[in-house]
C-alpha cells in the first residue's frame, strides 16, 4: 500500500494521501450495527425493553402474568435484535452504493477528500460535528444521523493517531 506524506510547514500535522481502497462488507456491515447501536435513543430503547424483558420474566415466576405477556415481551426483545443487528445494517449495506466503489483519500489541514475515479468529494473539517471509531473504521457524523465511514486499513497503522490528531484538533467532538 502506497502512502504519501507531506509535511505543511504552516501547520504541525502532515497532509496524508492514501492509495486506492475498497469497502469489506463484514467490515462495513460490524460498523453500522456499532452507528446503529450508538445512537442514543435506540441504546435506551434497547435498555428499555431488557428491562421490560426482566419484569416480565419476574413477574411470570411470580405467577403475576400470565405466560402470554412473558412470550409477547420476550418477542418483542428478540425483534428489536434482529431489527437493529441484521435487518437495519444489511438495509443501509444495500442501498449505499458508495461501498462498492474504490477510493483514494486526502487528509490535511483544510479537510478530508474522497476520490473516485468517477470524481471526488471535499469536506471541510467544520462540516463535521462529531468523529467516532469503531474497529475498522473512523466515522465522521454530518449530524446525528449522516455520516460516512473510513476504513482505517486505508491507512498504515502507525498513521491512525495521527488521524485522530487531526480529528480531535479538527473535529473535536468525539461520540
Amino acid at each position: 500500500m502506497a502512502f504519501f506524506i507531506q509535511h505543511d510547514a504552516e501547520s504541525y500535522f502532515c497532509i496524508m494521501t492514501t492509495d486506492w481502497f475498497g469497502f469489506n462488507k463484514s467490515k462495513v456491515i460490524q460498523a453500522l450495527r456499532y452507528h446503529f447501536i450508538s445512537r442514543r435513543e435506540i441504546r435506551y430503547l434497547l435498555i428499555f425493553v431488557n428491562l421490560f424483558a426482566l419484569a416480565s420474566a419476574g413477574l411470570f415466576y411470580w405467577k403475576k402474568v400470565t405466560p402470554l405477556a412473558f412470550l409477547m415481551a420476550s418477542a418483542l426483545w428478540v425483534m428489536l435484535m434482529i431489527i437493529f443487528w441484521f435487518i437495519m445494517p444489511f438495509l443501509v449495506y444495500k442501498r449505499t452504493r458508495m461501498f462498492r466503489n474504490q477510493f483514494r483519500a486526502l487528509v490535511d489541514e483544510a479537510g478530508l477528500e474522497l476520490m473516485t475515479e468517477e470524481g471526488k468529494n471535499r469536506w471541510a473539517w467544520e462540516r463535521f460535528n462529531a468523529w467516532t471509531e469503531s474497529p475498522h473504521f473512523f466515522h465522521f457524523y454530518f449530524s446525528e444521523r449522516s455520516f460516512f465511514i473510513l476504513p482505517k486499513e486505508a491507512f498504515p497503522v502507525e498513521k491512525w493517531e495521527e488521524v485522530r490528531s487531526i480529528c480531535r484538533l479538527r473535529i473535536g467532538k468525539r461520540l
